[in-house]
């Protein structure tokens, strides 16, 4: 029951958690989580649970699991081992109601609201029991709770069918698909647009959110007017009855003001059908007889009895169960579209690679088309050249006697050549030991140069380190002058007042402790005032 009671009140506590951050880091000061602890304490007839918060972990600030764990080992660890529906229920209104108070400042303070205090309050209930808490993948302190788009449209028709009010169902799947899952706020605003389109009677809106509330919060599986026989005088009375898993509570009428009693819901329960539209309900103390006024309504009765029969026994509420069935079956779909997908991407690259092989086929055939004409082609133009070279060896005879000719002309030209590159060499190599000799000369000054430069420059860096310990020793002594005056004027102050004899009174800690601590004297203002005049 500690276990089911903390997870049935995450939702609750994540965002009253969530509205005491001063900032986005997921985590709240320990003394803002000591009144939420408190109060949670305090519902739960526990008293001093907060204290405990001060020597919980070494850090002034605890993120959301650490709150949670405290709460599971210090708080919720002291209930019962088993809790009934009708306290589990109890525990979890009281503790939301807590958490609301923390947190309801975000939700209450909009423009243009259309819903009640109460109609939001009821509002959020619904949210916290059905959406789901997801950790935050930006910041791995922090939480979301979303509610899934499908829950939201379920909502959404139900309370625009309510209220007599069309609900575009394609308009709300393509919000859906643009926001993906709904955090309250969004919840809220799309429930003011999309379902109340043109009502203006609160008291009509009010009573479709409270059979909201009621039928996902309170958990009432059915409610109507029915006929019960009476215990000492055996008449049919119509009462207003209201059925949940564990009881079938009846009022005297429908405000549900005035509780005329309640019958047993167990596990054992049989419920039968009788003459005259009636219904006989059988607990294991005692028998009741139910009348209704036609036979559907009657089928209806029996099919919502068993039903809570069947769920009397359970420790969680019925439409937590249902929520979590649905959960399992959109996460189930979820599985079964990823496998689609999987499959229909593998037949898509099966075509993508049947496509390919097909080009590649198709243009292996174009290729050597292609390579054919080349091949044609090549041909006509080696027939052509083979004429044009049978024409060029003609030629090539007639041009081989003229180049006889001037070739011998040429080698009468290449000795007068040699001859002057001859010349030409001896000269160059004078001019190249001239050269050599002034680029040794310019080498020589360089390096004179260079060694100048160095000596310069050691020089100018011994002038400022000598530059830099005077500047220094000039400090020091200006440092000690001043040292000096100020220690002459303290002498000048403090003399005359010890001479006079004035009183000095002592200024301890006003921490006590047992070890020594020096004893600090302070003087009387007049007597500064008086020094300080002397010094003027």
């Amino acid at each position: 029951s500690m276990a089911l009671l903390l997870e049935n009140i995450a939702n609750c506590v994540w965002l009253a958690f969530e509205a005491l951050q001063q900032d986005k880091s997921g985590f709240v000061h320990k003394s803002k989580l000591k009144v939420l602890t408190a109060n949670i304490g305090t519902l739960l007839d526990l008293y001093g649970v907060e204290r405990g918060l001060e020597h919980f972990r070494s850090t002034p600030t605890l993120n959301f699991d650490q709150f949670k764990y405290y709460l599971q080992r210090e708080v919720f660890s002291s209930l019962p081992a088993k809790l009934h529906l009708p306290e589990l229920r109890s525990y979890e209104n009281r503790i939301a109601e807590v958490c609301w108070l923390v947190c309801r400042k975000r939700y209450l303070q909009r423009d243009q609201k259309i819903f009640t205090d109460d109609s939001i309050f009821q509002i959020f209930r619904i949210f916290c029991v059905l959406a789901e808490l997801i950790p935050d993948q930006n910041n791995e302190n922090t939480y979301q709770v979303l509610l899934h788009p499908t829950e939201v449209c379920s909502l959404a028709q139900t309370l625009a069918g309510s209220l007599g009010c069309s609900f575009d169902e394609e308009d709300f799947t393509s919000l859906s698909i643009s926001m993906g899952n709904f955090r309250l706020t969004p919840f809220i605003a799309v429930l003011e647009s999309r379902c109340l389109d043109g009502v203006k009677d609160e008291v009509a809106i009010r009573e479709a959110v409270t059979d909201i509330y009621q039928k996902i919060v309170e958990d009432v599986i059915k409610k109507g007017f029915l006929s019960k026989r009476g215990y000492i005088f055996p008449t049919m009375r119509e009462y207003w009855f209201v059925l949940r898993p564990s009881e079938l509570t009846y009022f005297k009428s429908r405000s549900e003001k005035e509780r005329c009693g309640s019958l047993p819901i167990e596990p054992g329960c049989k419920i039968e059908a009788k003459t005259g539209y009636k219904i006989a309900l059988h607990t294991l103390e005692r028998s009741f007889e139910l009348g209704t006024t036609d036979h559907m309504t009657r089928l209806q009765w029996i099919s919502a009895l068993q039903l809570a029969a069947d769920h009397s026994g359970s420790f969680q509420s019925y439409q937590r169960l249902q929520a979590a069935k649905r959960r399992l079956q959109r996460q189930g779909r979820v599985q079964e579209m990823i496998r689609a997908r999987l499959l229909l991407q593998k037949e898509k690259n099966a075509r993508q690679a049947a496509e390919g092989q097909a080009k590649e086929l198709e243009a292996v055939v174009k290729e050597e088309a292609k390579k054919l004409t080349e091949l044609e082609q090549i041909r006509v133009k080696l027939e052509k050249l083979l004429e044009e070279e049978t024409q060029a060896k003609r030629d090539e005879e007639i041009v081989r006697g003229l180049q006889a000719r001037v070739l011998a002309e040429e080698w009468e030209k290449r000795e007068e050549l040699e001859r002057l590159q001859a010349e030409q060499r001896l000269l160059l190599e004078e001019e190249r030991e001239k050269r050599k000799e002034y680029e040794e000369l310019q080498r020589d000054k360089e390096m004179q140069l260079k060694a100048a430069e160095e000596r310069l420059a050691q020089l100018e860096k011994e002038r400022r380190d000598l530059d830099k310990q005077l500047k220094f020793a000039h400090e020091k002594i200006k440092c000690s002058e001043d040292r000096k005056e100020l220690l002459e004027a303290k002498l000048y102050q403090v003399a005359p007042m010890l001479r006079e004899g004035d009183r000095v009174r002592r200024a301890h800690s006003f921490m006590p402790s047992t070890k020594e601590r020096p004893v600090l004297l302070e003087v009387r203002a007049a007597t500064l005032k008086r020094s300080s005049k002397n010094v003027k």
